[in-house]
């Protein structure tokens, strides 16, 4: 019984400031050691390099490279004129930019922080001198970074994939429309705010040859995602070939067809992206290495005997996950949660009915938005790295952009086929 204890101390670890990937290995560790089972220590910490040791993983390096590549190539820059001839005429335009850049950049990286990183350094000042409040831009930036990891590629599908046994192919599907309702969501939140906050509009109407000059512009760094996907549903790699495919791509257009990339440019991509993908390899692998200890210790079972002892309704019990996972999210990244909770909680909905791709994605899509709660979200200390304001000032001017998420989340829980319909059309689901 002893060994349940790891997660509460797990959570102290993470009170008293201790990095995620230290928690996720000490907590268990201990427990192991203070339960006399020294045997045990050694196989928690050899399932370390075991979580990571995996082909499928392989496939989050390339999309952080692919990502690096793009941004440093100034593709960046070409998805902003993109979006601002589409949207910057209307009430809030850079504001309604920020969110579909994010739609759009979301094809290509993956990354919610690489999206706020990339965007957010040039439209929070750009937001800021045309007349909007810093915070207010900050706060869009943070919501419609989430996207990121939600449209495909995702580097939080392809770990719950990992984990689960699920297709790649079906969760990027599945990840298409939610994506996209929360963007659309976005969009009409700032038209509502534009109104009552007076937002300016960016520029003037963009006429139908500016938009065809500047989707020609933008051509080549937004087919990247018909590349990945397209490659993937015709059967001509797999979702980690395709992400390699991608970063080969990334670096033709970069060197050869835009031109915007020199050699002397590599060594600082390769670094940044090695140093990104060690990150969350090893979160993955930590991951794996506690949910080693969470079968030991029969966790699972425990506590899925006590969330279907509080309701025998589906709908109800839809309803406390995603409460659980909001305040899971809070705390814990997304990818560490998935590995963590996924097979505790999957199996659970699984058998009361709940499609397995139609739960990955209510999962992934909540655990994504908790990006964006204190104290814990990535993108919120990302988006205050990247504008200068304080952590507290950005996640107040955040709420009303939360709230929309937030209905969005239970707007997929309970409608399944905004999730399903697509890769059901291709035939990934029944």
């Amino acid at each position: 019984m002893m060994l349940t204890l790891f997660l509460p101390l797990f959570l102290i670890f993470l009170l008293l400031g201790l990095p995620v990937v230290f928690g996720l290995i000490a907590a268990p560790g201990i427990l192991l050691w203070l339960n006399g089972q020294e045997r045990d220590i050694v196989l928690l910490y050899r399932n370390v390099y075991a979580g990571m040791d995996s082909f499928p993983l392989m496939a989050i390096p390339f999309f952080m490279l692919t990502g690096e590549l793009m941004n440093r190539g100034g593709i960046t820059m070409r998805i902003i004129h993109f979006a601002q001839s589409m949207v910057g005429h209307m009430r809030g335009g850079l504001a309604q930019v920020n969110v579909l850049d994010s739609m759009l950049f979301a094809g290509i990286s993956g990354s919610a922080v690489a999206d706020v990183s990339a965007l957010g350094a040039m439209l929070i000042p750009a937001m800021e001198k045309e007349g909007y409040k810093k915070p207010f831009a900050a706060a869009i930036t943070a919501a419609s970074a989430i996207i990121g990891p939600i449209i495909p590629p995702s580097g939080i599908m392809i770990i719950y994939a990992y984990v689960m046994g699920e297709s790649v192919a079906a969760l990027f599907l599945a990840g298409i429309v939610p994506g996209v309702l929360i963007g659309v969501a976005l969009m009409i939140c700032v038209r509502l705010m534009a109104d009552h906050y007076d937002l300016p509009a960016a520029t003037p109407r963009a006429t139908w040859a500016e938009r065809g000059r500047a989707v020609s512009y933008a051509f080549w760094p937004l087919f990247t995602p018909v590349i990945i996907m397209g490659g993937i549903l015709a059967g001509v790699f797999t979702p980690t070939e395709a992400a390699a495919i991608a970063a080969f791509y990334a670096i033709i257009i970069g060197f050869f067809v835009i031109r915007t990339l020199k050699l002397a440019d590599m060594p600082g991509i390769l670094m940044r992206s090695g140093m990104t993908s060690a990150v969350v390899l090893l979160l993955i692998g930590a991951a794996m290495a506690f949910k080693t200890v969470a079968s030991l210790s029969h966790t699972p079972e425990i506590l899925a005997g006590m969330f279907l002892g509080l309701s025998d309704n589906v709908y109800v019990l839809l309803f406390l996950v995603n409460i659980l996972l909001f305040i899971v999210g809070m705390f814990l990244d997304a990818g560490p949660a998935i590995i963590i909770l996924g097979p505790i909680l999957g199996p659970i909905f699984i058998a009361l009915g709940v499609d397995s791709v139609h739960f990955a994605i209510i999962m992934a899509v909540n655990l994504t938005v908790g990006l964006l709660t204190p104290p814990m979200g990535l993108v919120l200390f990302a988006t205050a790295a990247v504008s200068g304001l304080r952590v507290e000032t950005i996640a107040r001017a955040v709420m009303p952009f939360l709230a929309v998420e937030i209905a969005v989340i239970f707007l997929i829980t309970y409608i399944p086929a905004l999730t399903l319909t697509v890769p059901r059309f291709f035939g990934f689901v029944q």
